[in-house]
């Protein structure tokens, strides 16, 4: 009973731990905390209901990678993420993007082609109406479903946090009508390759839909 006791206790912890760990990042990656802004252990521990020490290990890990600075004596301070990294990171999502879209045309099922066509469809409509929270949510469901169709759990998992990395500037991008239609169709393509089990052509499309949204950073300023 006791060793029962005890590995509840190890989940709980560890549950908590991830609880604020992913608050705090997810807070930097969406905007909220601003960029050199200080992270206070015990304003956030308040806001969180929590002791100090799992806030101290969430920044930790966070500076891990590099989000958060950590200067000893002074404080946390909010690294972000700056043009640079989301240049890079759209780099090097052209690419692994291309990877995955090619194992996906081996391992996707028909009923995730289905689901990517719904997202697809559900996305028409909501672009129709300019309702550009849920384009954004579509965009979020369109490569979570691909990058598990992909079959590789480790791709899955890098480009999982690649897409969270860039979250407040997709919500910008995706703001504008002629961005939101233009990576719709480009979507579509992609899915069109997929069901036509077309590795090359699947792997060449999320190349470029990577690419095309640098140049739309690029244009817009980001």
């Amino acid at each position: 009973m006791e060793e029962i006791n005890l590995q509840k206790e190890i989940a709980d912890r560890y549950s908590l731990r991830g609880r604020v760990y992913n608050t705090i990042r997810d807070r930097i990656l969406s905007g909220d905390y601003h960029e050199n802004e200080e992270l206070k252990e015990n304003t956030i521990a308040t806001e969180l209901g929590v002791s100090r020490t799992p806030v101290r290990e969430a920044l930790r890990k966070l500076e891990l990678e590099g989000l958060v600075n950590i200067i000893p004596n002074k404080g946390a301070y909010v690294t972000g993420i700056t043009k640079k990294d989301i240049h890079d990171i759209y780099m090097i999502r052209s690419y692994l993007e291309g990877l995955c879209a090619k194992l996906a045309c081996e391992n996707i099922t028909n009923a995730q082609i289905e689901a990517l066509e719904e997202i697809l469809y559900l996305t028409d409509f909501h672009a129709r109406r300019s309702h550009f929270d849920q384009i954004v949510e579509l965009d979020n469901k369109f490569h979570d479903l691909l990058y598990k169709a992909s079959g590789s759990k480790i791709l899955n998992h890098v480009l999982s946090d690649f897409h969270q990395y860039v979250e407040r500037v997709r919500k910008i991008t995706l703001s504008r009508p002629y961005r939101a239609e233009k990576s719709s169709k480009e979507h579509a393509a992609i899915v069109e390759a997929l069901k036509k089990r077309d590795e090359q052509l699947a792997e060449t499309l999320a190349h470029v839909h990577m690419m095309n949204t640098i140049q739309n950073l690029t244009e817009q300023g980001l």
